[in-house]
């Protein structure tokens, strides 16, 4: 009788899921801005999806053994972690703006299910949002895809599901999950404090980012 059996165990999967929750639960300039697309109700299942099949494919890379080659790389790091810092500083700048100005009165629920930018916006904002941050690499390249070597071809496999279905998971729930707090935003004050503290998160980390840069000898 033929018979084939696979060395897999239900760990990688596990630890697989669970490392991706934890490093992708983090309050974050990609997680507000899904939060916020999600209290919009703006383009929700396209930013849910493009921003799962931006970090599916990061973590595919680490996984498949290329982090790295990819990590160490100086030229990567230092490009992808100024273009990073000056999204998020952007970002956040525009963020802390609309605290202070009537633009934010334009967000409240009861009057904005028009949406005020194209799909196209917004996919190319959840892309952004996934590959202009450094902090993505680092928990994708390094993290997840140093701790896959730790398996064989097979486990590592399980282990890579477990983070896809944990990625896929989180973004999609917390994009159509952002609608139960629909009724806390229908006041301008809610999103102005989103604003401030969105604008400030995004702030600081551009600032700790890209401080190691300015202090390299």
């Amino acid at each position: 009788m033929f018979a084939m059996t696979l060395p897999i165990s239900i760990t990688p999967f596990i630890q697989g899921f669970i490392l991706c929750a934890i490093t992708i639960t983090s309050v974050g300039p990609q997680n507000i801005f899904i939060l916020r697309q999600g209290l919009r109700r703006q383009h929700v299942f396209a930013t849910a999806f493009f921003s799962t099949l931006a970090r599916v494919l990061l973590i595919s890379l680490a996984v498949g053994g290329l982090s790295a080659g990819i990590s160490t790389n100086p030229f990567f790091r230092i490009g992808i972690t100024i273009a990073g810092a000056l999204f998020l500083a952007y970002v956040g700048a525009s963020a802390l703006r609309r605290t202070w100005s009537k633009e934010s009165a334009s967000l409240t629920l009861a009057s904005q299910q028009a949406t005020t930018g194209g799909i196209q916006t917004s996919i190319i904002a959840a892309l952004c949002f996934a590959f202009l941050n450094p902090a993505i690499y680092m928990n994708t390249l390094m993290v997840i895809g140093s701790t896959s070597l730790n398996y064989h071809a097979y486990e590592r496999l399980a282990f890579a599901i477990g983070a896809v279905l944990a990625t896929t998971t989180w973004f999609f729930a917390l994009s159509y999950g952002a609608s139960k707090l629909a009724a806390v935003f229908q006041s301008l004050l809610a999103w102005r404090i989103l604003d401030f503290v969105s604008g400030t998160v995004m702030l600081l980390i551009a600032a700790t980012i890209i401080a190691p840069l300015i202090t390299m000898p």
